[in-house]
């Protein structure tokens, strides 16, 4: 049985651009999923993208979306956003909201959270397991 995974905004880009290969990263049994909230930077991106770069970046979310799942926010990811909200209050290390959805998004579906970001330090989050990638 595969790894259940969630891959980070900067992880997908990567491997977009190339500059990341899934075979490096992801094993066949791997189960992989990402955030709505990172479907929805990719469609952003999308709609930033020039005519040149367009077509290539539809086609690479068409696939990304055949293997793996949007994770959607729902009320279990609702919880430990809030969680981790409170957390980086009272701690005093404020988050970005995207990453805290992402990171709330792997906890609550019980994945491992890979990242390239080593400044957003997923892994200092109370329920989060996040795995630095070699950038």
């Amino acid at each position: 049985m595969g790894r259940r995974l969630v891959l980070d905004t900067g992880v997908i880009v990567a491997l977009e651009r190339g500059r990341l290969a899934a075979t490096e990263i992801l094993e066949p049994e791997d189960e992989v999923g990402f955030s709505v909230v990172t479907l929805a930077e990719l469609k952003a991106g999308l709609a930033l993208a020039t005519d040149q770069h367009r077509p290539r970046m539809e086609r690479f979310i068409d696939s990304l979306l055949d293997v793996a799942k949007v994770l959607l926010y729902d009320a279990a990811i609702l919880e430990h956003h809030a969680r981790l909200l409170a957390w980086t209050r009272q701690n005093g290390v404020p988050r970005g909201s995207a990453d805290l959805i992402v990171a709330a998004t792997a906890a609550a579906t019980d994945r491992v959270l890979l990242t390239l970001d080593q400044r957003a330090r997923f892994g200092d989050l109370p329920g989060v397991k996040a795995q630095l990638l070699p950038s």
